[in-house]
């Protein structure tokens, strides 16, 4: 049973611990609420005092969390404008993502 791993998902690395709850960018669509959603790409892992460092995952670990919840993040505007050219565009953007729970670090 592993203390602690940091693993890679959706672009961003997390340190995550078993009964962890975290938010993380929705890159599998469809997800419901008590679903399993395993992150493969295991960066670092940490076995009470050995850590493994992966080159660049760690071969066959992995980390099983379930979904929570799925969520939107807060809205967010992009506005450009260009002086005295009289050209502005306003641009809106909401990231989905999902609310999960760290299950347990599989190594």
């Amino acid at each position: 049973m592993a203390d602690y791993a940091v693993v890679e998902h959706g672009g961003k690395q997390y340190r995550v611990s078993p009964g962890d709850v975290l938010l993380v960018e929705r890159t599998v669509p469809d997800l419901k609420a008590g679903d399993e959603l395993r992150f493969d790409r295991v960066m670092m892992l940490s076995q009470s005092d050995a850590v493994t460092v992966g080159t660049p995952v760690v071969a066959g670990a992995s980390v099983r969390s379930q979904v929570v919840a799925p969520e939107r993040g807060s809205k967010v505007r992009v506005f450009k404008k260009k002086l005295r050219k009289g050209y502005r565009r306003t641009n809106g953007h909401r990231q989905d993502y999902y609310r999960v729970r760290v299950e347990a670090i599989e190594a």
